[in-house]
Order: structure tokens, then C-alpha cells, then sequence
């Protein structure tokens, strides 16, 4: 029933949202690093990250396809087909202007894409909390019930204890009286006394 709490600390509440940016600024300045060493105006490094990036758009196309399309692959594969297309854009050209401007369309994207996911797993998350609080005020419930029953139960074995006490000590009192004869008893119509237990408390 007691679950431990565990506490989130303010970094792991921020990195996921911080991901996206820190992805395709890395492919940024990954470029722009190759771009300083000989990848600018390279028509054969341009062609090579486009043909990578067409790979990957493909890959994810296909993992996304029919029933069976596995849509976790086929964000993969388009998110590193982008990735593979900013990067050779930010190796490719001369200025800051155009990897700037794809920096921030794919940064735009990769959040709007995150949203959606972050919207779901806030919804299962805000479900699962709500049927573990069901499931808590049930059991608790349950445990109420089943200590007023056991409660009942003991008193009940209590007041059973108490009375054959009483009755024990009234019958060795009154075969402890003077004069107390158990046959004139049954002779009246009174209910007899066992014998064995008459002779043992006297």
C-alpha cells in the first residue's frame, strides 16, 4: 500500500524540454565545425549528406508503412534525415544565414513533433495517477471493512469470554453454598449439574 515518493529534481524536469534544441544546435555546430575544415562549397560532401538524407527519409517511409509501421523507427529515421540535411546545409554554405534559418525551422519542428508525444505521456501519466488513487481509496476502503469486521469478531470472542467466566465462577459459588445438594435440585426441576464437576469444586 505505502509507495515510496520519488522526487524529480528541477534537471530532469527540464532536460526533456531543453532535447530538441540541444539536438539540432549540436548538428549546427557540428557543421559548421566541418564547414571550417574544408566541407564549404564541397559538392561531394553536399552529395554524400544528400544521399544520407534521402536514405533516411526512405528508411522512415518505409517503417511507416502498412499495419505494421512502427512509428517510434519512422521518427527516428526522419529526425536523423533532417539532422543529415541540416548538417550538410551548414557544411555546404558560406554564411550563417541559411544554417540559421534550417536551425531554426528543425528546432520549430522537433518541439511541435515533442509536444504531441509530451501531450500523451502527460494524459497516460494524469490516468495512471488517477487509477492508482482509485485503487488506493478501494484498498483503504476494503482495510476499514475488514478491521471493523475483525474488531466485531474480537469483541464478540470477548464478551463470549467474559460470560463463561461469569457462569464458571456463579456455578463455584453456588456449589460452594452450604447445604447445596444437587439431587434436590434435579428433584425441583431444576437442570442438573454434572457430577464430575460438582465433586471437583467442592
Amino acid at each position: 500500500m505505502n509507495e515510496p515518493i520519488v522526487a524529480r529534481s528541477t534537471l530532469a524536469h527540464i532536460a526533456p524540454k531543453a532535447a530538441p534544441a540541444l539536438a539540432t544546435s549540436t548538428v549546427l555546430i557540428l557543421g559548421r565545425i566541418w564547414n571550417a575544415n574544408g566541407a564549404e562549397h564541397s559538392v561531394g560532401n553536399a552529395a554524400l549528406m544528400v544521399v544520407l538524407a534521402t536514405g533516411a527519409a526512405a528508411a522512415g517511409a518505409f517503417a511507416s508503412a502498412g499495419r505494421s509501421g512502427n512509428g517510434v523507427l519512422a521518427g527516428t529515421c526522419f529526425a536523423a534525415s533532417g539532422g543529415l540535411a541540416l548538417a550538410g546545409v551548414a557544411g555546404y554554405a558560406d554564411g550563417w544565414s541559411l544554417p540559421l534559418l534550417l536551425w531554426a525551422l528543425a528546432t520549430a519542428v522537433a518541439y511541435g513533433l515533442a509536444a504531441r508525444y509530451w501531450r500523451t505521456d502527460r494524459r497516460d501519466t494524469v490516468a495512471y495517477e488517477r487509477h492508482m488513487i482509485e485503487r488506493r481509496e478501494s484498498h483503504a476502503h476494503t482495510e476499514r471493512v475488514e478491521a471493523l469486521r475483525a474488531s466485531a469478531q474480537i469483541e464478540f470472542a470477548r464478551s463470549g469470554a467474559q460470560y463463561a467466566e461469569a457462569l464458571a465462577q456463579a456455578l463455584t459459588a453456588r456449589a460452594a453454598l452450604p447445604g447445596f445438594d444437587p439431587v434436590q435440585l434435579t428433584r425441583a426441576g431444576l437442570p442438573e449439574l454434572p457430577a464430575i464437576d460438582a465433586t471437583k469444586e467442592c
